[in-house]
């Protein structure tokens, strides 16, 4: 049956060929006066979306400072270095200005600002935070649905973990959006946001949970955007309604809603972390790997996700339903949404990443897992089987 549920989701979203031209004065409507400015590296500059920003905030009366250096899978280094100039300078807003690793670093700055102790115990020790600086975002990429997600992830390398948190004081308080800003973005970055933004989804699709017939229409209406979205984007990076889409589905894959009254689970982008944790691989990428070897060893382990994955390949994928043996228009869908990830320019398998063979187990042993033992409600995982899917996600055909 449906699940109790909880909905909260405070962010203002803000959609439109001119959207970061507002970023000041929405900063003051949310009370903001002194402003940390958070970015990555050259592409904000060189497309001159930096100073613009800088000319609507010097519009709005507002002061602000400035820290550049984020990186794709965000520093916990960085982050520390955030909180102490918002301690620093008095910040009392940090504005995001970039993709998703970006508006990762600004949550935690602006939750670690507001916190006595070390940041990375609300990331890596399961502490609760309790308030935050004011956040708002311009966001430059579809991928990660940061924009108005209650999550953020950063990779602490001095203990060579990646973890995430997750709170409602990570929902930013406004978010804008130009789809106009992704039309320089490389093919490989349409490809990894295409390929992240399917797996918010599936790891909310891919549930235990019966009776959730709608937010299953919801879930294989996104999929099925990005899949059709996305060759047209690879094909012609600036067409408005294009990026418009992908980007409403990047926001919609992980605002939330998709997961209302459903179990989660999650496991895949556990595995993944390890990945891109410890040898800074891209996420998306990573996931396009894992993806198909996932979804085999789920079918092989449990008859009873053959009906659900097999509703996948059917209604997100086009594979016609064989009803008198649903496990081969599941094993059909498997092959198919490999042949997907491929077609966009993905790496077919963890050797295609560059994987060393010899660090599965370990990778398998660092997995984050609940204190069972397990990660991921539709199949439970143990390490024995993550290891499994790591060893037939290395060599994937």
């Amino acid at each position: 049956m449906m699940l109790p549920f909880e909905s909260y989701s405070p962010t203002r979203l803000i959609m439109s060929p001119e959207a970061q031209l507002q970023s000041g004065a929405q900063i003051v409507q949310h009370g903001g006066s002194r402003v940390l400015i958070h970015f990555g590296g050259g592409s904000v500059i060189r497309s001159g979306l930096l100073e613009t920003v800088r000319a609507s905030l010097t519009d709005s009366g507002l002061s602000f400072v400035e820290l550049g250096g984020v990186k794709p899978n965000p520093r916990a280094a960085l982050v520390y270095e955030g909180i102490e100039l918002c301690k620093r300078e008095k910040i009392d807003y940090v504005l995001a200005v970039g993709g998703g690793s970006v508006l990762d670093s600004a949550k935690a700055i602006a939750i670690g600002a507001c916190y006595e102790g070390d940041f990375w115990d609300l990331f890596g020790r399961g502490i609760t935070p309790k308030q935050r600086l004011g956040l708002g975002t311009i966001i430059t990429l579809p991928a990660t649905g940061s924009e108005a997600s209650n999550s953020s992830v950063i990779k602490n390398d001095e203990l060579d973990i990646k973890r995430g948190l997750r709170s409602d004081l990570n929902r930013p308080d406004f978010s804008l959006i130009n789809p106009k800003l992704t039309y320089t973005l490389s093919p490989w970055q349409i490809a990894c946001g295409a390929s992240d933004i399917m797996s918010h989804v599936m790891e909310r699709y891919f549930t235990p949970t019966e009776g959730v017939g709608l937010t299953d229409r919801l879930c294989e209406a996104v999929l099925k955007t990005v899949i059709d979205e996305t060759p047209a984007a690879l094909a012609d990076r600036k067409q408005y309604d294009v990026q418009a889409n992908l980007f409403w589905s990047s926001t919609v894959a992980h605002i939330g809603w998709l997961g209302m009254g459903r179990a989660e689970d999650w496991s895949a982008h556990a595995l993944e972390h390890e990945l891109s944790g410890h040898y800074d691989t891209a996420h998306g990428a990573g996931l396009a790997a894992l993806y198909p070897a996932w979804l085999t060893h789920i079918l092989a382990k449990d008859d009873k996700t053959a009906i659900r994955i097999s509703q996948f390949s059917e209604r997100v994928l086009g594979v016609p339903l064989d009803f008198a043996d649903p496990r081969k228009t599941a094993e059909a869908g498997i092959q198919r949404l490999s042949q997907i990830y491929r077609s966009w320019g993905l790496p077919a398998n963890l050797e295609e990443l560059g994987i060393p063979h010899e660090d599965l187990p370990r990778l398998a042993k660092l997995a984050k897992k609940r204190p069972d033992g397990f990660a991921g409600s539709f199949c439970p995982l143990n390490e024995a089987d993550f290891l499994a899917i790591y060893e037939l996600a290395w060599n994937w055909q």
